[in-house]
C-alpha cells in the first residue's frame, strides 16, 4: 500500500492527466503532461542518486525500492487504459518517462518491460485476462516484467525457438529452456512464447507458436527454475528452464499458432521504448561532461575551453537531438497506427549510438577520474553499452532496412 504522501501524489498526477486529456485537440497538448511527468520523474530520483545505484550495482541487487517508488505513483500503468487502473496514456508518454528516468540518473532496465509486455495482453488478450490481471498489473499487487522469447541455440531467430508447450485436457506441459529472461526472479507473471506445432509440421516457420501468460509463483512449484546470469552490469537477467511445467489453457493468450504475430506487434513499442532510455543516457553523459568540462582546471585555464574538448560534446548534443527526434516521430506512428518498423527499428539504433557514443566522450573528458566509481561515469558506460546489441543487434536492424526499405536480397 503506497505511502499517504506518495498516494497523495500518485491521486494529483493522474487527476492532471485526466484533466488535460479532456481538452486535447492536437498531439502538442500533451505539452504540460511531460512537464509534469518529469518533474515528477525528477523528484524520484533525486530520492535514489548515486549512492543508492553504486550499491545496488556493487551486490548486483534489484532496485526494489526505486521500482516500488514507480509504482506507488502509476509511471509504470501509465499505458494501461483507465478501464484498468492506469493513466491511457499513449505510447510517447511512456518515452517520455523512460527519457526522464535515465536523463535524471536511474536505470529503467529494472522495470521498463511492464510497458510493452502489458500491451499483449491488453491488445490480444480475452476480456477475462485482461479484467483479471491489468488492475493488479496496474496497482503493482502482481508485476508483469518478464519476457520468455529467446533460447540460447536460437538467439534473434525467434521462428527456431524450440521450448514446447504440448495441450493435455485443461492444461499445456512446457518443456524447454529461455534465456537473457531479465526479472524473471522478480517477476510474478511471464509472457512466454513456446512452441505449440512442432517445426516439421508446419508449413511456414512463421507458424506454430503461441503466447502464454504463465503464473510464474505456481510454474516454480511444478518445473521451473531460475538461474541468474552474472554480467557486466546490473541487468537482473537469467536463464529459465521448464521441466513438464503445467500451466492452464487459459494461460493461452488469443488463438494458438498465431503467438508469434502478437510478440512482433509489440516489438515496435519496444525498441521505442528503449530508444527513449538511450536518449535519457545520452543527455545524462552530455549534462556530465559538459559540467566538468567548465569545472575541471588544467594549465590554469577550464578543460571547456578547448575546443579538442568541446567539439566531441557538440557532436554529441547533434546526434542526441537528431536520434530524439526520430524517437519522438517512430512514437507517433505508433500511436497512429500506421506502418513504423523502419522507424522503430532505427530509432532504436541511431539513439542506441547516440547513447554510447556520448558515453565515451564522457569518459574522455573525465580522463582517469572517468573510472572511478563515485562519478557514476564508469557504471553508466557499462550500461550504456548494452543497447548497441539487445534487444536487437545493429547488423540485424541494417539487415531490415536493406531489405525493406532498399529492396535488397534477404541476408538471412
Amino acid at each position: 500500500m503506497a505511502r499517504p504522501r506518495i498516494a497523495a501524489l500518485r491521486h494529483l498526477i493522474l487527476n492532471r492527466f485526466r484533466e488535460q486529456r479532456k481538452i486535447m485537440t492536437t498531439p502538442t497538448d500533451y505539452s504540460d503532461t511531460v512537464t509534469q511527468l518529469r518533474d515528477t520523474v525528477e523528484r524520484v530520483c533525486k530520492d535514489f542518486p548515486g549512492e543508492y545505484w553504486r550499491a545496488k550495482d556493487r551486490e548486483r541487487e534489484y532496485p526494489t525500492e526505486f521500482v516500488q517508488a514507480l509504482t506507488d505513483l502509476g509511471l509504470l500503468a501509465a499505458l494501461i487504459p483507465e478501464e484498468y487502473g492506469g493513466s491511457g496514456l499513449p505510447l510517447s508518454m511512456g518515452v517520455e518517462i523512460l527519457k526522464a528516468i535515465h536523463e535524471f540518473g536511474g536505470n529503467a532496465g529494472a522495470c521498463h518491460a511492464q510497458m510493452y509486455t502489458m500491451g499483449t495482453v491488453l491488445r490480444h488478450g480475452n476480456k477475462e485476462q485482461k479484467e483479471m490481471y491489468l488492475p493488479r498489473i496496474a496497482t503493482g499487487e502482481l508485476r508483469l516484467q518478464a519476457f520468455g522469447v529467446t533460447e540460447p541455440t536460437a538467439g534473434t531467430d525467434t521462428t527456431s525457438i524450440t521450448t514446447m508447450a504440448v495441450r493435455n485436457g485443461d492444461q499445456y506441459i512446457v518443456n524447454g529452456q529461455k534465456v537473457w529472461t531479465s526479472r524473471a526472479a522478480q517477476s510474478d507473471l511471464m509472457v512466454l512464447l513456446a512452441r505449440t506445432t512442432p517445426k516439421d509440421q508446419i508449413k511456414k516457420r512463421t507458424e506454430g507458436l503461441s503466447v502464454f501468460l504463465i503464473d510464474m509463483q505456481e510454474a516454480k512449484k511444478n518445473g521451473m527454475t531460475i538461474k541468474p546470469i552474472r554480467t557486466m552490469l546490473n541487468h537482473s537477467t537469467n536463464e529459465v528452464f521448464f521441466d513438464n511445467v503445467p500451466i492452464p489453457a487459459s494461460s493461452l493468450i488469443g488463438e494458438e499458432g498465431q503467438g508469434l504475430k502478437y510478440i512482433l506487434s509489440g516489438m515496435n513499442a519496444e525498441r521505442i521504448l528503449i530508444a527513449a532510455e538511450c536518449i535519457g543516457d545520452a543527455r545524462w553523459f552530455i549534462k556530465k561532461a559538459t559540467d566538468y568540462a567548465c569545472e575541471r582546471k588544467v594549465f590554469g585555464r577550464p578543460i571547456g575551453q578547448n575546443q579538442g574538448i568541446q567539439f566531441p560534446i557538440a557532436r554529441n548534443f547533434a546526434e542526441m537531438l537528431s536520434a530524439n527526434l526520430l524517437v519522438d516521430h517512430a512514437a507517433k506512428l505508433y500511436e497512429q497506427g500506421k506502418p513504423c518498423g523502419t522507424e522503430a527499428n532505427l530509432s532504436k539504433m541511431m539513439a542506441s549510438e547516440a547513447s554510447w557514443n556520448a558515453a565515451d566522450v564522457c569518459m574522455q573528458t573525465f580522463g582517469g577520474f572517468g573510472v572511478a566509481e563515485e562519478y557514476d561515469v564508469e557504471r553508466k558506460f557499462r550500461e550504456a553499452r548494452l543497447y548497441r546489441i539487445a534487444p536487437i543487434s545493429t547488423n540485424l536492424i541494417l539487415s531490415y532496412v536493406a531489405e525493406h526499405e532498399l529492396g535488397m536480397p534477404r541476408s538471412y
